[in-house]
């Protein structure tokens, strides 16, 4: 088991600047593993997550729609869309009514990626140390701090 004392050669003036300090490295874990496992399928974790929202509304949705569920808030979110369009993930669709409005569509392409993908997560995920009622408790105190 981890101690992010050692793992950083590190002590702390509080169990809470402790507690940030470990939110953060942790943080940077996951985005290191996260950016490893999807490198072989050709797109960021920000790209899998745009697709994700797009699989889950099951229609096109507005740019801003988009931008506004991500879990990453993404400034260049529209150059992620620009890369999986061109990788015939997503496709751009005009509104009829509002030129200035666009909508994205997940394509068949983008949605085979997605079960390719799943089928290829790790069973153990990188939470596997934890039993279900931690990984709640995680989550609760998560969502405290915010």
């Amino acid at each position: 088991m981890g101690d992010i004392s050692k793992d950083i050669q590190s002590s702390f003036p509080s169990d809470r600047v402790k507690a940030f300090i470990n939110i953060k490295f942790t943080a940077n874990w996951i985005n290191s593993k996260e950016n490893e496992f999807f490198k072989p399928f050709g797109i960021s974790p920000q790209q899998f997550n745009i697709l994700r929202i797009l699989r889950g509304a099951g229609k096109a949705i507005k740019v801003q729609e988009i931008k506004d569920r991500m879990i990453e808030r993404a400034p260049n979110a529209t150059r992620l869309m620009d890369k999986l369009c061109a990788k015939d993930l997503i496709e751009r669709i005009p509104c009829p009514d509002d030129r200035r409005v666009v909508h994205i569509a997940i394509k068949d392409n983008g949605l085979k990626l997605l079960k390719q993908i799943g089928d290829s997560m790790p069973k153990n995920d990188w939470l596997g140390n934890l039993t279900d009622e931690e990984a709640t408790q995680l989550s609760n105190l998560l969502d405290k701090v915010r």
